[in-house]
């Protein structure tokens, strides 16, 4: 059968020999997240936290003016939250996802290449990986003000073992906004890397983003109707999620749109408690989050409940006033179920504490 495949580029096919080994030294972290562009403006970004073991993640209101700091001893970033946000926690001590009141959506995926400054305690103030994705949530309402803000390299990243483990914590971060707009971030080398287009719909893990884009290309010629990879290595769920995301139909209902995304971001997931040979721990995944930017609906799914379920942002009260922290307490393995509208099932809790030195 002659299928008159594009030719591989030899950069592509460098890349796609060492994906192998890049999937084994990665397999333990995997997480998909893409932004659809709809109909009149609707734009929709999700995700999927794919993770070896319980996360012991919840959702967690947090009201505009909270006073925080970035959790580095002395010589630590502060600042007071001029937005209020919904997010999901990773052990409680961090923020792995969120939006915030504005519209803007914060993801943090693993990277295995991340490489962080060094950081001393003196030159710019630290900020701990764990509040990364909240001082994005915190103080900006679009990416592009999240990017000039970024750019002038306010801290330094100051990264730690992930819980429980004996690895270090080594993440990228995206942005999407109510615009569709889009950025990521990585540090290659010690150094800030900012990818910031429209059209950086998708960000997946290893190898480094630069280098997604380049294998992407080659399934962009071969086209999706064709042929699409499909194991849960990082590349191919980019390059499904890539085709996929501009495959779908943008429809004049949002609900349909919503649909859609689900479907899509199901489709990069990973089966839950699947056993590879050769790789025990790879990555089930564990839940799913949806974001409707002009809605503001934050919708989550857990992949032990039944039920897809949503928090309204506008029904929330995020003013200093209120000075109220809210909980969905989501249970061991996110197994606690609830159903539709769950805004109201928040309780009043004190705020988790970021992971700092």
């Amino acid at each position: 059968m002659n299928m008159n495949l594009p030719r591989i580029r030899p950069q592509c096919a460098a890349l796609l020999l060492g994906m192998a080994g890049i999937a084994a030294a990665s397999s333990a972290w995997a997480c998909t997240r893409l932004v659809f562009h709809g109909a009149n403006g609707q734009v929709v970004t999700a995700r999927s936290m794919d993770w070896k073991n319980d996360i012991v993640s919840n959702l967690w209101v947090l009201p505009r003016g909270m006073e925080r700091n970035g959790k580095t001893g002395p010589n630590t970033v502060r600042w007071t939250s001029k937005y209020g946000s919904v997010i999901t926690s990773g052990y409680d001590v961090s923020t792995t996802d969120g939006v915030n009141e504005a519209g803007l959506n914060a993801n943090l995926l693993w990277l295995v290449e991340s490489e962080y400054p060094a950081f001393d305690g003196r030159g710019k103030p630290g900020l701990t990986i764990a509040a990364w994705a909240q001082y994005v949530l915190d103080n900006f309402a679009t990416v592009q003000e999240a990017v000039a803000a970024l750019q002038k390299e306010p801290f330094t990243i100051v990264t730690d073992n992930v819980p429980g483990e004996n690895r270090l914590t080594t993440l990228h971060l995206s942005m999407s906004d109510a615009s569709g707009d889009s950025a990521i971030v990585e540090y290659i080398g010690g150094k800030q890397v900012i990818h910031h287009s429209r059209t950086y719909q998708v960000m997946t893990n290893s190898p480094i983003f630069e280098e997604q884009l380049a294998l992407n290309t080659y399934w962009q010629q071969i086209g999706g109707t064709v042929m699409l990879p499909g194991t849960n290595r990082a590349a191919d769920r980019f390059a499904r999620a890539s085709f996929y995301v501009n495959a779908i139909p943008k429809d004049q209902t949002p609900n349909k749109n919503l649909a859609s995304v689900f479907s899509v971001i199901r489709n990069a997931s990973v089966p839950y408690g699947i056993s590879t040979p050769g790789q025990p721990n790879i990555s089930s995944t564990r839940w799913r989050t949806v974001f409707d930017h002009q809605r503001k609906l934050y919708f989550f799914e857990s992949a032990l409940t039944p039920n897809t379920f949503w928090v309204d942002l506008k029904q929330l009260d995020f003013s200093p006033q209120s000075g109220k922290v809210l909980k969905l307490d989501l249970g061991p393995d996110q197994d606690h179920t609830f159903s539709g509208n769950a805004t109201s099932q928040f309780k009043p809790s004190a705020p988790f504490q970021f992971l700092g030195i």
